[in-house]
């Protein structure tokens, strides 16, 4: 037997081990996808049998609790909620454009008074917003918020929304291109009328998606109404949930009013899914 022969033996001419061969990239990750799905189905065979199903659907899912939510979840409790984010949203955008101008102002105070303000209200948590809210009336005695109950929870939803939508419409506002001032200055607009007619418009289709999104985190946020003590036919849905629950000693009321929540976030969620998609395919 030559040295030839020896060296291109079993062993083979890379000298790698008999016997072994090497997986390719492919079949890992198929074996990888494998486990993860054996893994899976064995959580959920445990969980099947570990979690006692009765208890939750007592507890949680009690059909008798669950009727006495309606209509008033959707008659008052819902339509309060739409009303504190809808007026928290409107105010919050005009208050948030105002300082968005600010921002972007050649004037430094201005400047200065919209990034202290945006600083602030973003770094502070809504909470504590609405509590201070509810002690005005000690820290200015006669102080009443204009619009009551309804005025209180818009005005807590504009402080919030009015830092995000700044910072947000500002974004808008730099991404028209300064093309489309210039030439609205050339047909001889002032700026502030290129700035109404030609640049705001623009910007405002271009943070619509973002905007979608705000609108959503602000109706997320009007359960922090609950805070200023609302009660009656100011309830909103999670103070609404909270107190039937609380009546009767059962959490379905909660989980009624989680549902309620998901049949308007979603279809929202959904629909800024599909302008930012649409506004991609645009640019």
């Amino acid at each position: 037997m030559t040295d030839q022969s020896i060296t291109d033996g079993p062993a083979g001419p890379a000298g790698g081990k008999p016997g072994r061969s090497r997986l390719s990239p492919r079949k890992r990750q198929r074996i990888s996808r494998a486990v993860q799905y054996v893994v899976l189905a064995a959580v959920v065979v445990a969980l099947a049998f570990l979690v006692n199903w009765e208890g939750l659907a007592l507890n949680f899912a009690k059909m008798d609790v669950a009727e006495q939510a309606f209509p008033d979840v959707f008659t008052i409790a819902l339509r309060n909620t739409i009303i504190y984010t809808v007026g928290g949203f409107v105010f919050g955008s005009i208050f948030g454009l105002i300082l968005a101008l600010m921002r972007l102002s050649s004037v430094r105070p201005y400047r200065w008074i919209a990034t202290v303000y945006i600083e602030i209200f973003r770094g502070l948590p809504a909470l504590l917003i609405f509590l201070l809210i509810l002690f005005l009336p000690l820290a200015l005695p006669g102080f009443q918020v204009p619009g009551g109950t309804y005025g209180q929870g818009i005005l807590g939803l504009t402080i919030v929304s009015a830092a995000y939508m700044a910072e947000t419409l500002r974004a808008g506002l730099q991404a028209v291109p300064k093309g489309q001032t210039e030439a609205a200055r050339s047909l001889g607009m002032s700026h502030t009328r290129a700035m109404v007619s030609v640049v705001i418009p623009q910007a405002v289709r271009i943070v619509i998606p973002p905007t979608t999104n705000q609108f959503v985190s602000l109706l997320k946020d009007s359960s922090l109404v609950l805070f200023l003590g609302v009660s009656g036919e100011y309830v909103e849905l999670t103070k609404f949930g909270n107190d039937l629950a609380s009546t009767t000693s059962n959490a379905t009321p909660i989980m009624v009013v989680g549902l309620t929540y998901l049949l308007v976030t979603i279809p929202l969620g959904y629909l800024a899914g599909r302008l930012e998609r649409r506004q991609g395919k645009g640019r």
